[in-house]
């Protein structure tokens, strides 16, 4: 019986490893490339495999008409995947993207001569209220004028980003030159003709289909950004803030070969960072600089673009205290039933525990497979990432229930107390149904919370550590489960429970982090960022006031569970 119970256990385990499918929009899988390159860029050669692999797992279930075009962005995949190199993975991330381009393209055709003059029409208003401005020489006019442009540019820009990444940036570059110009203390009004001059032309060449945008050389990511932040604070700190305004101008000049990064993660930062970076230019060109007004913008666009620029992933450790903590928990809870029962001379109902064991095995894998339909029929009109991050929640929720029962049960008394009230009542009442009920609750509750704990964290860790953190779990439960029967040896359990405990907390304090800050990214939740907390991915903090605020919950109630359990003594 043993035997069938650690089968169907292991069955169990391999269900609730299987990859959730859901179906997903190509946006998300722009959002993945986009996550490869970034971290090939960084030199993060192996989380930028992880995020392909992941891709690779969700990619197998898209089917397409298009076979031709598919085709290409199968091979292209197979490439980066094998990619040995870090500049084979660029070059095969860059076909990647082109081939889901033309797969995007080619189920969704457009006439992108008719965009290009739909852009243009819906353009010409207010770029003639603006050139007007321009002649005028009239700041308030200018002023006014920009702002009126700047909301039809964001309104009507996708054309362009789509078609031409190089005139798209280019535009936004001169955009943001005339917004330098006009906010200086005394604005240039020769500088402002000849960059509208130059963003009047590059307009009209995009409408024209000319590709007239000089290309800009280089490798830029997340960190080129806050490469040039950390650059003007040290030029700020020592008060050089014409250097401090070239390395914002460079950041100006890069940001539109990345902006795609954060705008995907957090619109809200997309906005603030465009639309304030000339300000911070203009300000640090002014008679009287307010340097501590502008260190502390900059700071905070640097953690925020922190914040998106560091990816959290799961190890093969976090799988396997899931599981170790679990297992552990419901193997020794049935044997610790066993050994009680034989002890009482009551052998003819240890039978009525492994059944009760299996049939809490065999729901726990229906639950596992009902709770993944749930999930990807979910899936299908959500952001996925929106879901992993309620999901993350639930399962912090239930791994804080789960820390608070330990805790109470992390005495040798307390333990025993609960085990004999437990098996008091079902020998008392010599009820089979009640002796199987108590196994049957204890491997189900076990198995049930395992899915769920093992969903909150499965988008964050490959297939490859789940499945090591699993089979190192397995590994010491079956010598765990073969001490226990060999030698009749008493675990002291309630040591156990002690470090069961802390490990439990410290994952729940970990997924309230992660989710939080996946529902941030996903602009789902606020972000207010706190000055001076450092931020520590591995354990799942990060410097915002909604990320320590939940955690600050779980503290708080790892608190009055220790005061409440010293009372009870």
């Amino acid at each position: 019986m043993k035997r069938y119970l650690s089968s169907l256990l292991m069955i169990l385990v391999l269900l609730i490893a299987l990859p959730v499918q859901a179906q997903s929009t190509y946006r998300h899988y722009f959002i993945a490339i986009s996550d490869a390159l970034m971290q090939t860029k960084q030199q993060q050669d192996e989380e930028a495999q992880k995020t392909l692999v992941r891709f690779n797992e969700e990619w197998q279930s898209v089917t397409s008409d298009q076979a031709t075009q598919k085709k290409a962005v199968d091979e292209a995949l197979a490439l980066a995947l094998r990619a040995g190199s870090h500049d084979d993975r660029l070059a095969a991330l860059t076909d990647l993207s082109n081939a889901l381009v033309a797969l995007d393209k080619a189920e969704n055709p457009v006439d992108e001569a008719a965009q290009r003059a739909e852009f243009g029409q819906k353009m010409k208003p207010v770029l003639q209220t603006f050139e007007q401005a321009v002649a005028a020489e009239d700041v308030a006019a200018l002023d006014a004028a920009y702002k009126t442009f700047n909301a039809s540019w964001n309104k009507n820009e996708r054309p362009v980003r789509e078609q031409s990444i190089a005139m798209y940036g280019q535009i936004e570059t001169q955009m943001a030159f005339i917004r330098i110009a006009i906010s200086e203390d005394e604005p240039n009004m020769a500088a402002i003709q000849t960059n509208f001059d130059a963003l009047k032309q590059s307009i009209t060449d995009f409408v024209a289909g000319k590709e007239t945008a000089e290309v800009v050389e280089g490798e830029f990511s997340l960190q080129t950004l806050l490469d040039h932040i950390a650059a003007a604070k040290g030029a700020i700190a020592d008060e050089d803030y014409n250097a401090a305004a070239d390395e914002i101008r460079a950041f100006i000049m890069v940001w539109p070969r990345v902006e795609m990064d954060i705008s995907t993660r957090d619109s809200k930062l997309y906005t603030k960072i465009e639309s304030t970076m000339p300000l911070v230019v203009s300000g640090l060109t002014k008679k009287d600089v307010d340097a501590d007004a502008i260190d502390a913008q900059l700071d905070e666009f640097a953690t925020a673009i922190s914040l998106i620029a560091e990816k959290t992933d799961y190890t093969f450790w976090d799988a396997a205290l899931i599981l170790l903590r679990e297992g552990l928990e419901a193997m020794l809870i049935i044997m610790a039933l066993v050994t009680f029962l034989q002890r009482a001379n009551q052998h003819h109902l240890t039978k009525w525990v492994y059944v009760g064991a299996l049939a809490g095995v065999v729901l726990s894998v229906a639950a596992a497979f009902a709770m993944s339909l749930v999930f990807s029929a979910s899936s299908m009109d959500a952001n996925r990432e929106i879901i992993e991050g309620y999901v993350g929640l639930i399962a912090a929720a239930m791994m804080i229930g789960v820390g608070v029962w330990l805790h109470t049960k992390s005495t040798a008394n307390a333990w025993n107390d609960y085990i004999e009230r437990q098996m008091g009542r079902a020998i008392s009442t010599g009820s089979v149904v009640a002796m199987a009920m108590i196994s049957f609750l204890s491997v189900f509750r076990e198995g049930a919370e395992t899915v769920i704990f093992y969903m909150g964290i499965a988008p964050s860790i490959t297939a490859g550590e789940l499945a090591l953190g699993v089979l190192v779990a397995v590994v010491v439960l079956a010598l765990v489960a073969f001490m226990f029967v060999k030698t009749s040896v008493k675990i002291p359990i309630h040591l156990f429970f002690k470090i069961a405990t802390v490990f439990i907390y410290v994952l729940a304090f970990k997924i309230i982090g992660v989710s939080v800050h996946t529902l941030q990214l996903m602009n789902k939740v606020p972000t207010h960022i706190v000055d001076g907390v450092p931020m520590v991915p591995v354990i799942g903090l990060y410097p915002t006031v909604e990320t320590l605020v939940a955690q600050a919950i779980l503290l708080s109630i790892i608190a009055v569970t220790m005061v409440w359990q010293k009372r009870q003594r």
